[in-house]
Order: structure tokens, then sequence, then C-alpha cells
């Protein structure tokens, strides 16, 4: 996924008002690491007028579920989203994965608390905090994230000297 494909799916996101943050990868970016993601990883509100806007958001990028084969059939719409929590999905600008629920943190209402905004492409967006991808990390457990956590610790070690100067 480009810059450019990250650009129109987060000015599409915020054109409708989803109600998202920005997690994974792509957060642990912006919050200074040198790790490299392609895809984009987002938890969102499951309030009825948020999964409306998030698929109509999504649905120029024609969304289908990763590694499924093409017979099954899919749409991404409030039907569908009300139906599951989590979707790993392929659209025409790469990978997104939607969850409603990340491991170790619970809904959006509690991700959110572990968010800071930040300003991607003149767009606002909620991120996922240091002290945020650290717990959700430990959670998960899985090899590339248990990798990632000295590094994000050390992000957030020199964040916090900074602040006591």
């Amino acid at each position: 996924m480009t810059e450019s494909d990250i650009e129109k799916l987060l000015k599409a996101l915020h054109k409708e008002e989803v109600q998202f943050v920005i997690i994974g990868g792509l957060a642990a970016v912006l919050q200074g690491s040198a790790y490299v993601t392609a895809d984009l990883d987002l938890c969102y509100s499951r309030q009825r007028q948020n999964l409306e806007r998030l698929a109509r958001a999504l649905a120029s990028f024609r969304p289908a579920l990763r590694a499924v084969p093409d017979k099954v059939p899919f749409r991404l719409d409030v039907s569908t989203l009300r139906s599951g929590m989590n979707f790993t999905l392929t659209t025409d600008v790469g990978d997104v994965d939607i969850l409603a629920e990340v491991t170790g943190m619970g809904t959006y209402e509690q991700v959110v608390r572990f968010s800071e905004e930040m300003e991607m492409f003149g767009v606002s967006c909620k991120v996922l905090t240091l002290e945020g991808l650290i717990k959700s990390k430990q959670a998960v457990a899985r090899a590339k994230d248990l990798r990632l956590l000295p590094e994000l610790e050390a992000l957030l070690e020199i964040r916090k000297g900074r602040k006591k100067n």
C-alpha cells in the first residue's frame, strides 16, 4: 500500500465522518517506529450510524475478504458489519483490516482512550499511542509483535525523558 493509497482511504473515511483509530503497523510508524507495513489497520465504532458511514467510505474501493475464494459472496454493508467484528479485507488500494475489538484493549470505546490526534494528508486522525501499541502487542504476543516491543518501549522512554526536561 502506497502513501497515496493510504491518503485516499483516510480522506474517504474522513469525508464520511467515520469514527476509527489507526492501530497496528501504521500507528507504530506514526509514533516513530522504523517498522515497515503494507496494510492499514483500523479499530472502528460499532454504532449503527458509524457502520453505515464505514460501509459507504469503503464501497468505492471494492472491499473483499482476504484469503477467501472469489466464489464466496461478500458485501460490506451494515448487516455484514453487525454480523461480524473483525474483517481482513483486500481493496483496490491495498489491504485493510477493520477491527471492532483489539486484543488486550477491547472495543473502540476502550481503544480511543489510548489514542491521540495526528494529522495525515491534511486530515485529523486518531492514532493509537505508544502505550496502547505496547499493550496490544504484548496481548497478541505474535513473534512479529514481540520483535517490535523493544523499539516501542525505547520510543516511549525517549518521549518520557523529553517530557521531564
